[in-house]
């Protein structure tokens, strides 16, 4: 019997002055015209961070150390397959956000936390608010049966 196996997701979280950095998702085939944090699946032999890293800069143009990123959130979510979605939020970065992938993302801006543009991808306003409240884990997409066994 084959081993399960779990999709590994990264997603930042950068805040600065009460806004977060957004782009919305665009000829991707997954949940294109909502908004989303830069995100991006782990690659084997990859750490965690070190996927964040990689992400930011070729998402968005940013420079980021691990030793920057804080563990923020982890959902166990269920899609299309089972998914652990790691949120990290950065403490420090350089550069300034730049659209680096035009052909998957029609816009990437900053956002007012307490405004946020809509539709966003569920799962990714779900994480981005258990994290902002300092919550560390949750589940999202399981219905109450399947979390109660």
């Amino acid at each position: 019997m084959p081993r399960f196996t779990l999709i590994p997701e990264v997603h930042l979280l950068l805040v600065d002055g009460g806004r977060v950095l957004l782009l919305q998702r665009f000829n991707t085939g997954y949940a294109d015209g909502q908004y989303s944090v830069v995100a991006g699946h782990a690659d084997g032999g990859e750490t965690l961070r070190a996927a964040m890293c990689r992400e930011a800069t070729e998402e968005a143009g940013l420079a980021l150390r691990p030793d920057d990123l804080d563990l923020a959130h982890v959902i166990h979510r269920r899609s299309d397959g089972e998914r652990l979605s790691v949120f990290f939020r950065a403490r420090h970065w350089q550069g300034e956000p730049v659209n680096r992938e035009p052909h998957k993302c029609s816009h990437l801006g900053w956002f007012p936390l307490d405004a946020l543009p809509q539709p966003m991808v569920p799962y990714v306003q779900h994480g981005m608010a258990q994290a902002l409240a300092g919550v560390p884990y949750s589940e999202f997409g399981w219905t109450a049966e399947e979390r109660a066994r």
